[in-house]
């Protein structure tokens, strides 16, 4: 059983995962900011997040499984977003992820028009700062602080064994 110290922590990663993902979609839906494919792969790490500490608190059985988890999916939003940023400062090249579809096999005329209606925004383009930085290095500081709240409280579940 965690302590409650733990168990803050978890309820303080909750808290900032929703209000991540209610703020992604405030800005793409409300303030009309379309985000690439990258920034889209970027939720879901949050999505899970709020699954994962769900069933760790409504349950309150293998702790110690849910907190590994948790810990991957914030090193893989780190890596993802890390990889974003390297795109947005020119130092990787954009990837398949962030093109459109390929139009050389064959596709139908209504593939086409639906494909050329969509508004496509390349990976490096930012299209919305806070504070002068981009969505995508704020992720990584919240991926990055995280992932060192979450070794803190897996630390403290092996302790109390």
């Amino acid at each position: 059983m965690f302590n409650l110290k733990s168990e803050i922590y978890l309820k303080i990663i909750f808290l900032f995962s929703s209000i991540s993902l209610i703020s992604a979609y405030f800005i793409e839906y409300v303030l009309g900011h379309q985000p690439c494919n990258l920034c889209l792969i970027e939720r879901i790490p949050y999505g899970l997040s709020i699954i994962l500490i769900s069933i760790i608190l409504i349950l309150k059985k293998n702790e110690k499984f849910f907190i590994v988890l948790l810990i991957l999916t914030f090193v893989f939003s780190f890596t993802i977003s890390l990889y974003h940023l390297g795109i947005e400062q020119s130092i990787f090249e954009e990837s398949n992820v962030c093109t459109p579809k390929n139009f050389s096999e064959n596709i139908t005329k209504e593939d086409l028009l639906n494909q050329l209606s969509k508004r496509i925004i390349n990976c490096k383009d930012v299209t919305f700062r806070v504070f002068g930085l981009s969505l995508t290095t704020i992720n990584i500081v919240i991926s990055l602080l995280f992932i060192i709240t979450l070794k803190k409280v897996y630390t403290n579940y092996e302790k109390k064994k």
